[in-house]
């Protein structure tokens, strides 16, 4: 008999972590050529044009000028949305000699060009942020590449100790939201992936239910048994922003969909980062019956998010 749970068990593991694999998969299309791959494929040739930069939506050009240094190594912060975008991208290589928060090697990097570019980029940011506006009709961020079932980006599997149910909270604290009517609980004996720690919280994905039903939130580190996870430090943008229209919050955004709530349009939220499957989400945290509470919304859905920590400082700066 105890042979028999034991082959259960393992099968249903196994079984779980193909499912879980092919979630975090991106399933977008494969793009067309190289040059689809950039948002401003020429950026580190040419001179781009203030006018030119105004057909980019606001959030676009956030990316546009951290292509530039993107293409030099810059290593950006785990799990800040550039982060999140440019390690899609098969071109990107971090300096393996740079820290998150010293650039000094890509900023030497960068030629006459691209740093009259970064700067003009920025200073069209700062046009549209003193105009308020996103500019919604610009160009808005181009198609990733699809990725290989066998390589999840960003959430990686954690090989937890068996046996543990580890209660899990939509933020990284006792006194957050808990879905399932307060009952959300993670099973080590399925696949588990982690993205990070947000403090002594690992940010983590797992299946809920055998409807096919996955939740991505935290867990207690201390509550861990067996070895504690290697992973990185998560860093948010934590920008406050306005809802600009009503929008449902999910904490399954690539499966169900299931909604944890309905934020009327105008609601005050704080924005962490952007984060990509087939469809780009916004990760943001708001309020659930009083309790902090994170979750995904589509992109799109946000006033302008403010300044990005990649914006306030640079090679000329």
């Amino acid at each position: 008999m105890k042979g028999k749970i034991n082959m259960g068990l393992t099968a249903r593991r196994i079984m779980s972590s193909i499912a879980a694999l092919v979630m975090l998969t991106l399933l977008v299309p494969l793009a067309g050529s190289a040059e689809s791959l950039y948002i401003i494929p020429d950026s580190d040739r040419r001179a781009l044009t203030r006018e030119e930069l105004w057909g980019y939506q606001y959030d676009t050009l956030l990316y546009a000028f951290n292509e530039i240094y993107a293409r030099h190594g810059y290593k950006f912060e785990t799990g800040s949305r550039c982060y999140n975008w440019f390690t899609l991208m098969p071109w990107y290589k971090p300096n393996a000699s740079e820290s998150s928060t010293n650039h000094h090697e890509t900023y030497s990097q960068c030629s006459k060009i691209e740093n009259q570019n970064v700067d003009l980029i920025k200073a069209v940011r700062k046009e549209m942020r003193d105009q308020k506006t996103t500019n919604p009709n610009g160009k808005g961020m181009p198609t990733p590449p699809a990725q290989n079932v066998n390589t999840p980006r960003g959430f990686s599997f954690v090989n937890l100790k068996s046996g543990q149910k580890l209660a899990v909270y939509t933020a990284p604290s006792s006194n957050a939201y808990r879905a399932n009517n307060g009952k959300a609980t993670c099973s080590t004996n399925g696949a588990v992936y982690a993205l990070g720690w947000d403090g002594n919280w690992m940010l983590m994905l797992y299946e809920a239910n055998l409807a096919g039903q996955y939740r991505v939130g935290y867990v207690d580190g201390s509550k861990i048994k067996g070895t504690r996870p290697n992973l990185s430090m998560l860093m948010w943008d934590a920008n406050e922003c306005q809802v600009l229209s009503p929008v449902n919050m999910t904490d399954d955004p690539a499966q169900t969909g299931k909604t944890l709530v309905h934020i009327p349009a105008g609601t005050r939220v704080r924005f962490l980062t952007t984060m990509y499957n087939n469809q780009a989400w916004d990760y943001i945290e708001t309020t659930i019956d009083g309790k902090t509470a994170r979750g995904f919304i589509p992109s799109g859905s946000l006033s302008i998010t403010g300044e990005d920590s990649t914006e306030l400082v640079g090679g000329n700066g």
